[in-house]
């Protein structure tokens, strides 16, 4: 059995997926977390499966959430539907709950947070609430793991019976004539493609235009259609949209009038009004964030991240140590004994020794999100994204792009328009990724020792202005319009869970680590090789003999302007197209140095204006392989193509200004 578990954003799905399933999904405070469907088996339950689809509040196909909600539903028949539902919102919630029934699909109603809602003053006649929805109603809390195995008994039950909901039919008056008149034309189309009548019709009335096509409706029938329509209109005296609109939500107030007591204000709303009257004021709510995430940087480059860095790269150094005199005193050759300790382990110690920052700076992110912060974010900085365009919706993927661009991109499917995605999906690369932390930490420290964490908040604070300076360009030129509207729910704060924080931070170490220990491996094993041998397959006599040094000289010239025209650096950046750790670890192989001389070697290859220039083109250029790839899988080909040559220009030309106006002060 298959069961779709629908509902709207910030409701709890994900909490309560994993309780049905045992996963460890990350359960975000903020709306728009799941961005794409996850599935897996319920516990206890032999060969059967819960998909976790993107929270929506209708089933139009206005967003790609929606879309793929309905697509799923329409189109892989699901045996069953979880619908979840927050009891603390009843009648908003409803609205979907009473699309979903028109699907006629075997369905159960989560009605989760009840311990909120109980706790709060709410009461709820559930078995004459139940009787008149039609579809069976479980009371959970998914947060403390109440009534959720009812809930599965139920719902497979229910499955198991193929029992549909026992009332589709929530209309009166001119909407009543309209949707059956509309049923009855359509019937024999809509079982052809296998949909609703009922819900069919519904979404005619609503000017879907993917029902439209599915249904196949001649001219004459999609003329007798309009004219229903036009009628209910000119009787009601409203248009289609709202016509619907009303008789869902008039059938909701009259069924939670006499059968829920609605909740007083919880204690957490009100605290939460509270503290919002400072954190999203209108002239105060920026600047705290920005002090925020000052404190965030201060803390993760300064104070804590550095310290557990240094003890990192000591370990790695001392691991250097004894693998290089065990296989001394043990005779292997010098050149695998090279291989071995300046290819894999300065390659990859490199990059291990900033995992501590990166643990460190999504631990605070995580905090924030976990809070409910970060919905406040997306709200007090809509404004300021509507000068470039776009709105306060897509600070959700843009914060994610901090930790990597690859489910950033992905995250844009959330965007309710195909000009907000592409343009987010343009200005994301600008946003740093966490990838690039190693190399901004190693040069910073090795050149600007004093200043390093100032130096990393000034990449970071670069990288948005120049985004904030293109988004400008480009809402004049490629994407003129405007931002679609921006609706946001604002969760109560409340205290992160430690298990949650926890499960962020862990997978972005093990993203890391997975990296360092697969590509950034391979590829430090190949600069080795391809810097250890020269053309013939002969040990090099020095590095400038080597083939890496013939490869890299042909681009070297390019980046001479730069400040760093030099092959290595060249190669460096090359290798960054695989993962930006990369170019830290090809750094560490090429300059022959272990983590802890590394600093030291890089005085060789880089002046301080040069290694500012060198920082400012890692910054901006090209994101890595895989966040390509998901861009040509989001948008196509051309577009992949774009960014990719787009960023190359772009960091050629801010690293060009920075080294060459630095020049004429520095000498």
């Amino acid at each position: 059995m298959v069961f779709a578990l629908v509902g709207n954003q910030n409701c709890g799905k994900t909490t309560l997926f994993n309780q049905l399933t045992g996963s460890n999904q990350h359960v975000g405070n903020f709306p728009g977390v799941t961005v794409e469907q996850k599935s897996g088996g319920i516990r206890g339950y032999d060969n059967t499966s819960v998909v976790d689809l993107p929270g929506i509040y209708s089933l139009s196909p206005y967003t790609d959430e929606e879309i793929v909600t309905r697509d799923f539903i329409i189109r892989q028949r699901p045996d069953g539907i979880i619908n979840i539902i927050d009891s603390t919102n009843i009648e908003r919630n409803l609205y979907l709950t009473l699309q979903l029934i028109e699907l006629s699909v075997p369905m159960v109603v989560a009605l989760n947070m009840i311990d909120e809602f109980y706790g709060n003053g709410g009461s709820i006649n559930l078995e004459r609430f139940v009787g008149e929805l039609g579809v069976p109603v479980v009371p959970v809390s998914a947060a403390k793991n109440e009534g959720v195995d009812e809930l599965v008994k139920l719902a497979v039950e229910t499955a198991g019976r193929k029992a549909l909901p026992k009332r589709v039919d929530f209309c009166a008056g001119p909407v009543h004539r309209c949707l059956h008149g509309i049923c009855h034309l359509i019937e024999d189309h809509a079982a052809g493609a296998g949909i609703a009548p009922r819900f069919a019709a519904a979404k005619l009335i609503e000017g879907d235009k993917p029902m439209e096509a599915a249904l196949n409706l001649s001219p004459n029938e999609l003329e007798t259609v309009e004219h229903c329509i036009v009628e209910m209109e000119s009787d009601l005296g409203t248009d289609r949209e709202a016509a619907l609109a009303d008789m869902r939500y008039a059938f909701i107030e009259t069924l939670t009038a006499h059968t829920v007591t609605k909740p007083r204000e919880s204690r957490e709303a009100i605290r939460s009004g509270r503290i919002d009257r400072l954190l999203t004021h209108k002239y105060l709510g920026i600047p705290i964030y920005f002090a925020i995430m000052l404190l965030i940087f201060w803390l993760t480059f300064g104070l804590i991240g550095r310290f557990l860095s240094w003890l990192t790269m000591l370990a790695v150094g001392w691991a250097a140590q004894a693998v290089s005199g065990a296989m001394i005193a043990a005779g292997i050759n010098p050149v695998a004994r090279a291989m071995v300790v300046n290819g894999a382990i300065s390659g990859v110690g490199a990059v291990l020794s900033f995992l501590p920052i990166i643990v460190t700076l999504f631990f605070f992110l995580s905090l924030l999100e976990d809070s409910g912060y970060i919905a406040r974010v997306s709200f007090i900085m809509d404004k300021m994204l509507r000068r470039i365009g776009l709105s306060g919706k897509s600070l959700a993927p843009m914060i994610m792009g901090f930790g990597c661009s690859v489910p950033a991109i992905m995250a844009t499917r959330t965007l309710s328009s195909e000009r907000d995605k592409k343009m987010t999906i343009l200005l994301i690369p600008f946003l740093s990724c966490s990838a690039k932390l190693a190399v901004f930490g190693m040069l910073s420290a090795a050149f600007f020792p004093g200043y390093a964490a100032l130096v990393m908040i000034a990449l970071y604070a670069g990288g948005v202005l120049i985004g904030i300076l293109v988004g400008f360009i480009m809402k004049w030129t490629v994407f003129r319009g405007k931002s679609m509207p921006f609706v946001l729910e604002l969760p109560n704060y409340r205290m992160p869970s430690l298990k949650s924080v926890g499960l962020l931070v862990w997978e972005r170490a093990r993203d890391f680590l997975q990296r360092a220990f697969t590509v950034i491996f391979a590829v430090s094993m190949i600069i080795w090789f391809l810097q250890s041998f020269d053309m013939r397959i002969n040990v090099a006599a020095n590095s400038e003999d080597s083939i890496l040094a013939h490869l890299g000289t042909a681009l070297a010239g390019l980046l001479a302007p730069l400040g760093f025209g030099d092959w290595r650096a060249a190669t460096a950046l090359i290798s960054g197209f695989t993962a930006k750790e990369v170019v830290l670890s090809s750094l560490a192989v090429l300059m022959n140095a272990s983590a802890g001389n590394l600093s030291a070697a890089l005085h060789g290859l880089f002046t301080p204006l040069a290694a500012a220039s060198f920082l400012m083109f890692t910054l901006l250029y090209t994101p890595c392989v895989a966040a390509i790839a998901t861009v040509r899988r989001e948008l196509n080909t051309a577009w992949a193509v774009y960014i990719a040559f787009f960023q190359i220009a772009i960091a050629w030309v801010f690293a060009f200004l920075v080294y060459q106006i630095g020049s004429l002060f520095i000498k």
